[in-house]
């Protein structure tokens, strides 16, 4: 009868969320693999069986941000409304950020100065862009939106979406606004400023 597997797809996903939120609460210097795995109730040992140490791990956390980040957005399914589509995945892009807020630094931060993504993790990152220059580019060709560089749009819209989920996470957002209301409104006023007229 084989063994049965301790150090499973569960526990790596556990590993990896517990050391995202280490990592975005108290910086490089929370997270250790001694203390990662006690808070995770398991073994340093399953830690290096998993991801080989803490490099492996911080490489793995990275590449889970932007896969579990690029799901989200991968299930806006493009219309034939492509302003419609970058409103869309404005509020998809929020949705992923409230439910991995320790992730959401991982990806757009720098939380461990020394780390470097190889360039397979690059370019599984730069894929989850996609999306939203695909919708700008299909705009600009269909004339829905003005004849400018679809980086450019995309670009624009992200910076919007990035810098108010920013506030929203770091609780800089005033008590008394309604914040989910007011980001629909910057998301459809920033695409509805690329609008062609």
């Amino acid at each position: 009868m084989p063994r049965p597997r301790t150090h499973d797809d569960a526990l790596r996903i556990r590993l990896l969320d517990r050391a995202g939120e280490l990592l975005s609460t108290g910086g490089p210097d929370a997270l250790s693999l001694r203390r990662l795995a006690a808070e995770v109730g398991t073994s340093t040992s399953a830690v290096y069986s998993l991801f080989g140490g803490k490099p492996g791990l911080v490489a793995a956390l990275h590449r889970e941000a932007f896969r579990r980040f690029g799901a989200r957005l991968a299930a806006v399914t493009p219309s034939d409304d492509p302003a419609d589509d970058i409103v869309r995945l404005g509020r998809a892009y929020r949705t992923s950020a409230l439910a991995d807020p320790h992730l959401y630094q991982v990806m757009f931060g720098r939380p461990i100065p020394d780390f470097t993504p190889d360039e397979q993790a690059c370019r599984e990152a730069d894929a989850t862009f996609e999306p939203l220059l695909d919708a700008a580019r299909r705009g600009v060709r269909d004339g829905s939106l003005v004849d400018e560089p679809p980086e450019q749009i995309a670009l624009a819209c992200w910076g919007v979406v990035h810098g108010l989920v920013m506030l929203e996470l770091n609780g800089n957002v005033p008590d008394d606004v309604d914040f989910a209301t007011t980001y629909h409104r910057a998301l459809q006023a920033g695409v509805d400023g690329w609008r062609r007229r």
